[in-house]
């Protein structure tokens, strides 16, 4: 009920905020009357809804994976496992010039581990129990390494800002295609949007935004071989590709994480084909590969 509620009283705020800056701005509605589109309200329009859902994931990331995860964040050591992932990621941090960010730890079998946060220095960073359990401190300090190395490059960020891009442009167009096939298809003359409008705008959506998800996969695969890539340079390329070894042992073990989340975290279940231009993680083979190189991308 509370996700549900969030979700609801999320999207009303953007359309306030929407209305609010477009009234603010002078621009009238995106329908001119005539059949037409106002282009320059429509284009604000979209950046506005597109970027206000993307930042409001960002500010809101930390809650969501805290809740979405089970994370219990280490306030006080209980333990000297405890201990010693304090201080790791004390180290790492100091030596990456961020923040110590949070500390957590969540409860899964899978070995798997994620970082989010808005900005360097305020950032969190957690462990999954089952690869406290099952790696050996020298991988478990190099996947802390890759994690760091994600909040040192600025990696949420970025991936926020793309996600803005494209939703802009993704609102955009399809309702441009909506208003071309209600005009077009059918047949509506009476200036205003009619049912088509609706129809074709959402189905132009989703095809679209399949379209602009490959976009997004893809720098976050790329984003994945410089987060390996600082946790060589933080750790050494011997324990990051241990880690990525034990982690492609363990590939049958479902990966646990809820979907927001997938993208920010280490390990995935990665596929072949076509089906892998939507994955938010390179194949483990190449990440290995790249790092025996020395061609971190």
């Amino acid at each position: 009920m509370m996700r549900i509620f969030l979700f609801l009283a999320t999207n009303l705020a953007i359309i306030l905020v929407a209305s609010v800056t477009l009234s603010l701005l002078g621009l009238g509605g995106i329908h001119d009357g005539q059949g037409g589109m106002n282009l320059p309200a429509l284009l604000v329009f979209c950046a506005i809804i597109g970027f206000a859902g993307s930042f409001i994931s960002l500010f809101m990331s930390k809650w969501l994976a805290k809740r979405g995860t089970g994370t219990r964040i280490i306030e006080k050591p209980q333990n000297r496992q405890e201990q010693w992932l304090m201080d790791t990621v004390a180290e790492l941090a100091r030596e990456a010039g961020i923040g110590m960010p949070e500390v957590g730890i969540f409860p899964s079998r899978a070995s798997n581990a994620f970082a989010t946060g808005w900005n360097r220095n305020n950032s969190l960073v957690a462990v999954s129990d089952g690869m406290l359990q099952r790696f050996s401190p020298q991988e478990v300090r190099a996947v802390m390494a890759h994690e760091i190395g994600h909040v040192a490059n600025g990696d949420m960020v970025t991936l926020t800002l793309i996600q803005g891009v494209v939703n802009t442009f993704v609102m955009f167009f399809a309702r441009i295609i909506g208003n071309f096939v209600d005009r077009a298809v059918f047949k509506n003359d009476s200036g205003r949007p009619g049912l088509g409008y609706f129809i074709a705008t959402i189905f132009a959506e989703i095809i679209l935004g399949i379209l602009a998800m490959i976009i997004v996969m893809w720098f976050s695969r790329q984003r994945e071989f410089r987060a390996d890539a600082a946790a060589a340079q933080l750790t050494g390329a011997g324990g990051m590709i241990a880690a990525l070894e034990r982690l492609r042992a363990e590939q049958g073990i479902p990966v646990e994480m809820p979907g927001e989340l997938k993208a920010f975290g280490i390990n995935a279940n990665m596929k072949n084909g076509l089906a892998g231009l939507l994955m938010s993680h390179p194949p483990l083979e190449q990440r290995i590969e790249a790092l025996r190189r020395g061609s971190f991308r």
